[in-house]
């Protein structure tokens, strides 16, 4: 398990796992919480036990001192002298600190210090020393106590201040009450307060990611659910448990699902319909057709004989008839895409041949309006497609180029890599806007409806291009500037089925080739 969250990454995880948001998320807001908490906590009690401390201990002194100065008062100097009797109040107290609240005694004698048996004379601070050398009453301050022998050192407080002697003379006196106990009762409590902070955290977080789980399931069933739909098992359902949010969930799931056979289903049945709508409608029309055309040929192959109104009808009678039958043509295959029943006869062709020979195809129509058909194909590009269908592509693109070329060169460009062929046509002539790029591709839609056909076009060519296009898994891209002519791009897979990532030929025209 651990192993597959370090390949997942944090960040990835973080992205795809919401339980792991929802668990990283609540121990963050935790640790945050139980840190603060667990600070103020052990602050408080800090505070507490040591200013608790502080008070006893100054307390004790207060009273030691009261009898220490009572006793030093009424010392007869004559009988006695004054650091021998500062040595013996100084054991006295010693040793009441040694039965009581524990402390210990350092008092400075006219020779040299007077304390505690083992104790360092460098356990009172320099900073007491000097305060009670300066003034009069008591000063506190936090300490450590050495000592002479091997015992290690302990945390204390020092509470300074002095006696006077006979004569008016003072005589520092210092308390170094230890704070051991007080220390380890802080250390049991710090330990106390971190075990009950982790047991909480882990305890929150083993919560908070059941409880998540409990959310998530019915969301991943839900997902899984909608996948099983999305490919097609459309007769799967959600099994619901309880009656809260989550059982909502999958009532709602099932009821889309049950919803979404129904449409399904209904445009199945629409796509049957329209199929065989489709089909009647080729047989119906091609026989009335088929006779219209006859008697249309008849009329056309006698039209010298008649005057010259009949004649002329003649002539356009068979012309529209051209064009009736393209338009059926093209609205027939328009309604095999609507209904998905186009498929594809799949041959490795060489699409440089492909294009010069409908380039050919189209010569004579490019001489008649004056434009130049120039290839560009400068080696062979090999691509697994339908023939027919891309030459009725290029013959689409190449006769709108030739119809809006204005007369100008109209360019055909053949280029390939390692997993695309793309085929370019660009023409000079009329163009059209950038905002018009999409529309092109628009049934029966014109860039200038006033503008008269010259080819008979049906107004569909471009639409079943894109059609065709997509149905090899391609693209067919427009560029166009008004007066600065179009570039129509078509681009397939070098193997069928296999998803493009890029074109070969820049949809936007950089630069011309000259006529060969």
């Amino acid at each position: 398990m651990s192993g597959f969250l370090a390949d997942l990454g944090p960040r990835r995880l973080w992205s795809s796992s919401l339980p792991f948001r929802v668990v990283v998320s609540t121990v963050a807001a935790a640790l945050g919480i139980l840190i603060g908490t667990g600070w103020f906590l052990i602050d408080q009690s800090t505070r507490g036990i040591l200013e608790g401390k502080k008070q006893a201990s100054l307390a004790e002194a207060s009273v030691v001192l009261d009898a220490l100065q009572r006793e030093l008062s009424t010392t007869n100097l004559r009988t006695a002298s004054i650091n021998e009797r500062l040595t013996q109040l100084a054991r006295e107290a010693a040793y009441r600190g040694s039965v009581g609240n524990q402390y210990y005694v350092v008092v400075e004698g006219p020779v040299s210090d007077i304390g505690s048996i083992g104790l360092e004379g460098s356990s009172v601070p320099e900073s007491v020393r000097s305060a009670v050398a300066q003034g009069d009453g008591l000063w506190t301050t936090p300490t450590e106590l050495r000592f002479t022998d091997a015992r290690p050192p302990q945390p204390a407080l020092a509470i300074g201040t002095a006696l006077v002697g006979p004569g008016g003379s003072r005589y520092p006196i210092y308390f170094l009450f230890t704070t051991e106990p007080e220390q380890e009762t802080l250390l049991v409590v710090q330990q106390a307060t971190a075990v009950t902070g982790l047991i909480v955290l882990l305890g929150l977080v083993g919560t908070v990611y059941l409880m998540s789980l409990l959310v998530i399931r019915p969301v991943r069933a839900a997902r899984l659910a909608a996948e099983r739909l999305a490919a097609g098992r459309l007769d799967d359902r959600m099994a619901v448990v309880g009656t809260e949010d989550l059982a909502s969930l999958a009532t709602s799931m099932n009821h889309m699902a049950e919803e979404l056979d129904k449409k399904i289903t209904q445009l199945e049945n629409l796509s049957r319909v329209q199929q065989q709508f489709v089909s009647d409608v080729s047989h119906e029309l091609r026989t009335p057709l088929t006779t219209v055309r006859m008697a249309a040929d008849v009329l056309h192959a006698h039209r010298d004989e008649f005057e010259i109104l009949p004649a002329r009808s003649a002539e356009l009678l068979s012309a529209e008839l051209d064009r009736f039958e393209e338009l059926l043509t093209d609205l027939l295959e328009i309604s095999r895409f609507d209904a998905g029943a186009a498929e594809l006869a799949l041959d490795e062709v060489d699409l440089s041949k492909v294009a010069a020979d409908e380039l050919r195809a189209q010569r004579a129509f490019a001489e008649e309006s004056g434009s130049t058909l120039i290839l560009d194909a400068p080696e062979p590009c090999i691509a697994e497609v339908d023939i027919r269908r891309i030459r009725r592509v290029l013959r689409n693109l190449i006769t709108n180029a030739i119809e809006h070329g204005e007369g100008q060169p109209i360019s055909i460009h053949v280029r390939s890599n390692d997993g695309a062929v793309a085929i370019a046509v660009r023409d000079h002539g009329v163009g059209f806007s950038a905002a018009q790029a999409h529309q092109v591709f628009n049934r029966f839609w014109r860039a200038d409806p006033a503008r008269t056909r010259r080819v008979g076009g049906t107004g569909l060519g471009l639409s079943i291009a894109l059609e065709d296009a997509r149905l090899h898994g391609g693209w067919l891209n427009a560029w166009g500037r008004p007066r600065e002519g179009a570039q129509f791009r078509l681009t397939v897979p070098c193997k069928s089925g296999e998803p493009l990532s890029s074109s070969p030929w820049p949809v936007v025209p950089t630069k011309e080739v000259t006529a060969r």
